[in-house]
């Protein structure tokens, strides 16, 4: 069943969303070579924690961890681990903050010191693809019309839109209604209405979307090896527009 959120109920997400973005921005600071994903998971967690947040993806379905960490050729649900990060990796964090009950969800892809041409190019074309499917979800527009342009934009910047993973409503629970794809037709799919909270999420990657999942029951690798980038921001849909809920300060 789809909720549509009152206002006090996206102020609640949006404080959520604040704290998840605050903490990207602090990651930002201190990933770096040598750093392993275990120790962000570690700061995630404390990070929340100090804030009044929890990390509501620690224990959802058994998921052992504060974050995903999804490193290179990981296209999402990546265990953090003791590997050291290298120069040249770049790595997606994606976390949940849960605040009085109300969630917000993002992700955000971190290149490791000096990265290569072909996966800055990367990383930039799954930025403009969320950024596309934001500025078209207004109410009254359809989901298809947000896949669409996600997609478009995505083989516009000459990659793949991974289909396998999708965006989602979100509030009370991480998961709810509606399934937002990262591909469409226009006029198409459900109608955004006023109160709607979802996320939009696309993961592009350089070679081929075919994955598969790792003995652990989470990990997603492309079967290709090539690499994957994602970006995700939790939308508040108004009636004056889309409004990012976890845009960084």
């Amino acid at each position: 069943m789809l909720e549509l959120k009152s206002k006090e109920h996206i102020k609640g997400i949006r404080k959520a969303g604040r704290i998840v973005a605050a903490c990207h921005k602090a990651i930002a600071g201190r990933i770096a070579p040598g750093v392993t994903t275990q120790e962000i998971d570690r700061f995630v967690e404390r990070f929340m924690l100090d804030r009044g947040a929890t990390p509501a993806q620690k224990g959802y379905k058994g998921y052992p961890f504060a974050t995903c960490a999804s490193v290179n050729d990981v296209v999402c649900h990546g265990f953090p681990d003791s590997v050291p990060l290298e120069a040249g990796d770049i790595v997606t964090i994606d976390m949940v903050a849960d605040v009085d009950g109300w969630k917000a969800d993002s992700a955000w892809t971190y290149a490791l010191g000096r990265t290569t041409a072909a996966a800055d190019k990367l990383m930039k074309a799954t930025m403009l693809a969320l950024m596309e499917g934001i500025q078209h979800a207004y109410p009254g527009r359809r989901l298809g019309d947000v896949g669409h342009a996600v997609q478009t934009r995505a083989l516009r910047e000459g990659f793949q839109v991974v289909t396998s993973f999708v965006g989602h409503g979100i509030g009370r629970q991480i998961h709810e209604h509606p399934t937002v794809e990262h591909r469409g037709e226009p006029g198409t799919g459900v109608i955004l209405e006023e109160g709607m909270v979802i996320t939009i999420e696309p993961i592009l990657t350089a070679g081929r979307d075919d994955v598969y999942i790792a003995h652990d029951g989470w990990t997603a690798r492309t079967r290709d090896g090539a690499w994957s980038a994602q970006f995700e921001h939790t939308v508040a849909i108004t009636k004056e527009g889309p409004v990012i809920l976890t845009r960084w300060e």
